[in-house]
């Protein structure tokens, strides 16, 4: 398994953004499909962001389409996650995660690598 610490959260005003990274260690980072999670208090944890290890078109959940940009430098060991025109339901705890499998997944009991999350609140 990697371990991914994220960074990058905090409070903002509605229609702001965020960016959120996440580090990778290890040497198969780059062969590793990668995701962003959240979750809300009462809420189930959901997929907003996936990427490919390589080549291939990202995922985005509806919610977040347009507004969300995920992206990832193998070369870092990083992937990100571009939040603009953040809306209150967008607060949630961020995660990172981490799937081998061959191809993109967004159920989150596929992925078995996970950082600790960082929390987003967007006020209104």
């Amino acid at each position: 398994q990697m371990q991914l610490v994220e960074s990058g959260g905090g409070l903002v005003q509605a229609g702001g953004s965020l960016r959120l990274s996440c580090a990778a260690s290890g040497r198969t980072f780059s062969s590793v499909n990668m995701a962003w999670f959240r979750q809300a208090p009462g809420k189930e944890r959901e997929c907003v962001a996936a990427i490919p290890w390589i080549g291939g078109t990202p995922y985005y959940a509806d919610s977040v389409k347009g507004r969300f940009t995920i992206a990832r430098d193998n070369a870092k060991n990083t992937v990100y996650l571009q939040m603009n025109s953040l809306k209150p339901e967008d607060t949630a705890v961020y995660y990172c995660a981490g799937a081998r499998t061959p191809l993109l997944v967004t159920t989150w009991t596929r992925y078995d690598s996970w950082g600790q999350g960082t929390q987003v609140t967007v006020s209104s």
